[in-house]
């Protein structure tokens, strides 16, 4: 009876070993994606927001669609000659007008384009900003607290702890960043500088050596 016990004891262990590998890999793939929604999610944000900001400008600006026109045009061939003339001249008062507005539609739009630009490019990404922070930490910090640190340090941004934590594993992918295990929690630091100065001092005495012979 031990001998059939103890073979079948080391398979459960096995077993138990493989599904808590499987488990852990699952629950990896699950916060990869959920990350990847979140960001994706804020995209659309953006892209939404833009939208309206976009709209509202067209409506400022007085801008109308295009498909009003080719009902004017069609209503315009069925009058009578005499009315043909008048909204001719009317409508060539109209577009005269209408081009020597454009120029400053055009101008308004241009800049409140570049400002937005502007505005966008001023902004530092997550990566340099997760960077920044790591190089500035004098000890090992967490996905947890270093969202927190960047949410606190700038609220106008929605960051994400789980946007951090792929962030942070794409740094240490690049050798950008480092990362440590403490029991069950990870910590991310920043590289340790190169030692430099290693390299120099070993070729100079090869150097000497050679001068001598």
């Amino acid at each position: 009876m031990p001998e059939t016990t103890a073979p079948a004891t080391e398979l459960t262990s096995q077993y138990a070993a493989q599904v808590t590998g499987d488990l852990e890999r699952n629950v990896k793939e699950q916060e990869r994606i959920t990350a990847d929604i979140a960001s994706l999610q804020q995209q659309l944000a953006a892209l939404q927001h833009d939208h309206t900001v976009l709209v509202n400008m067209r409506q400022a600006l007085g801008i109308t669609d295009a498909s009003a026109e080719p009902a004017a045009t069609s209503e315009s061939a069925a009058v009578p000659s005499p009315r043909k003339k008048a909204s001719a001249a009317r409508g060539g008062k109209e577009r005269a007008v209408k081009s020597a507005a454009a120029p400053q539609k055009a101008a308004v739009k241009k800049s409140a384009a570049e400002a937005e630009g502007a505005t966008k490019a001023a902004q530092p990404t997550l990566v340099e900003l997760i960077r920044r922070h790591l190089a500035e930490s004098t000890e090992p910090r967490s996905a947890a607290e270093i969202s927190a640190a960047l949410g606190q340090a700038h609220p106008e941004r929605q960051i994400a702890t789980k946007v951090v934590r792929v962030t942070l594993e794409g740094l240490v992918a690049k050798s950008q960043a480092e990362r440590s295990k403490q029991g069950r929690s990870v910590f991310y630091t920043a590289p340790a500088p190169e030692p430099a100065g290693v390299s120099e001092a070993e070729a100079q005495p090869e150097e000497g050596a050679g001068q001598k012979a």
